[in-house]
């Protein structure tokens, strides 16, 4: 099997070339990459990748994923979530490859407190989930063989992420106020790369093509940007209590206490069950993949 990855070093990207291995053939690439082309700011150069490569599955792990900033430079972030996808999308049907994607809770409106489905209808807040949403629609529309997968609050131990800064602040003052109404699960890029392996090798192995089609995947469990802070200082207090640790207090703010260029939705919880089911797999609560980058980065 041949396997063309794009956005090779991003925390998602750096994950798949690891899961992405034992399947076949993975060409990895990034927007430096000279001999195919790997830049999202060139739909056509890319589209020319895909039909002179021929990969069996095209897996796009690259995106314009600056939330702020993406609401002063819109057709860029146009260009690089829904147009290059689009263009891709064209590609792999015009080839009979499938097409991986990652899209995000941003499209949705992030109102109501319930476990959003994957049919339910979307109502971006900004750019980003607006650009990120036209993506989804110009894949769905191809006619190629897609696989989507929605997620949130990704990170990994690699590279700068929430938790990362949220230690060093502990170390660096003695209180910290954190958001504590926006809901979510803290998403490992580890758990989305091995995820998106096995269900690669389900559609290979089964040649189903109803397995295709728009899936949530994110760790089971909730919280709140407080509570993951306060979950992240208190493990790893307890795992390194020599680290000269100065926070006494975690206080909880509303989302009005920060503002930002772009609005955040307040509920980001996305339901599982249509993915867990589809595969046969179980997703861990969000927890343990934070321990597990906690003891990785500490």
């Amino acid at each position: 099997m041949k396997i063309l990855l794009l956005g090779k070093n991003g925390q998602v990207g750096w994950e798949l070339q690891r899961s992405l291995a034992p399947l076949g053939e993975v060409l990895a690439l990034d927007r430096h990459s000279t001999t195919y082309c790997g830049d999202l700011s060139q739909p056509d150069k890319l589209a020319q990748t895909v039909l002179a490569y021929k990969p069996d599955f095209i897996v796009n792990a690259a995106a314009h994923t600056a939330v702020d900033k993406a609401e002063s430079e819109p057709e860029l972030a146009r260009l690089l979530n829904a147009e290059a996808p689009a263009a891709l999308a064209k590609a792999a049907a015009q080839i009979g490859a499938w097409l991986v994607h990652y899209s995000t809770d941003y499209v949705f409106d992030g109102s109501g407190s319930h476990a959003r489905e994957e049919g339910e209808g979307a109502g971006p807040l900004n750019v980003y989930g607006q650009t990120k949403h036209e993506g989804e629609q110009a894949i769905a529309a191809s006619g190629c063989k897609y696989l989507i997968f929605r997620t949130s609050w990704v990170y990994a131990a690699r590279g700068g992420n929430f938790a990362k800064t949220m230690l060093r602040l502990a170390q660096e003052r003695d209180k910290l106020t954190v958001i504590n109404d926006q809901h979510g699960a803290p998403t490992g890029a580890d758990l989305i790369a091995d995820i998106t392996a096995h269900a690669m090798r389900r559609v290979l192995n089964t040649q189903n093509i109803s397995l295709g089609g728009v899936y949530h995947l994110v760790a089971s469990g909730e919280t709140t940007w407080h509570g993951y802070a306060s979950h992240v200082i208190a493990q790893a207090k307890r795992m390194s209590p020599d680290l000269p640790w100065k926070v006494s207090d975690i206080a909880p703010v509303p989302t009005a206490a920060f503002a930002t260029p772009a609005a955040r939705p307040f509920n980001s919880r996305l339901c599982t069950n249509k993915l867990q089911q589809a595969f046969g797999l179980v997703l861990p609560p969000w927890q343990q993949g934070v321990d597990r980058m906690l003891t990785e980065i500490l």
